[in-house]
């Protein structure tokens, strides 16, 4: 049985994901976007429960048929700044700005939000795994930032990150207590306490 098209009929809707909010390193993304509600999509889902092949497929699929759709980030040092939660809630903003369409009614994957503008919205717990619309964002933001962490690998080797995109893996954790911190890493984690050792 596949996802639900549409939580609402009749009203434009977007679907809104973020993607590396538990990550160490690299900036949180989010995804906004707005389904063509006269199609249907089966083979959408959550990112998580799709190969990283099946992902790009899917996000080709999404750009090119999609009413509209938009990317929007907060970086590291954002993050640190103003927490990791409302650096979701700005990504997801940032995104929300740039859709060419305007939503006439947002779906949030998750139990939080703070709301944007006038527009009406509705928190979905595991929404990723139950609407189209949440899932193309969930995919768009997944393949977004894992091709800005790829690029970032390039510049820093030696975390690994082509493979574990800024993930607390444990061979994350041994580069960083082997060479430290990068620019990208967040310092507003608990160092100690994710490493267990005393930075």
């Amino acid at each position: 049985m596949g996802l639900h098209r549409l939580y609402k009929a009749g009203v434009i809707e977007a679907g809104c994901d973020e993607a590396g909010r538990g990550c160490l390193a690299g900036p949180v993304v989010a995804a906004a976007v707005i389904l063509n509600p006269e199609k249907d999509y089966p083979q959408l889902n959550d990112s998580k429960k799709l190969t990283a092949a099946n992902r790009e497929q899917l996000r080709i699929i999404i750009e090119k048929e999609s009413l509209a759709w938009a990317i929007g980030s907060a970086s590291a040092g954002e993050i640190d700044q103003i927490n990791i939660l409302q650096a979701s809630f700005l990504a997801m903003h940032r995104a929300i700005e740039q859709l060419k369409l305007k939503p006439e009614s947002l779906l949030i994957d998750g139990n939080r939000f703070v709301a944007y503008k006038e527009i009406t919205h509705q928190c979905i717990i595991g929404g990723d795994g139950l609407y189209q619309t949440i899932a193309a964002a969930s995919i768009l933001a997944k393949t977004y930032r894992d091709t800005l962490m790829i690029a970032a690998h390039n510049d820093y080797p030696e975390y690994g990150w082509d493979k574990n995109k800024g993930y607390p893996t444990r061979a994350h954790k041994n580069a960083i207590a082997i060479y430290g911190l990068s620019p990208l890493h967040r310092l507003s984690f608990n160092w100690g306490k994710q490493l267990k050792l005393k930075m």
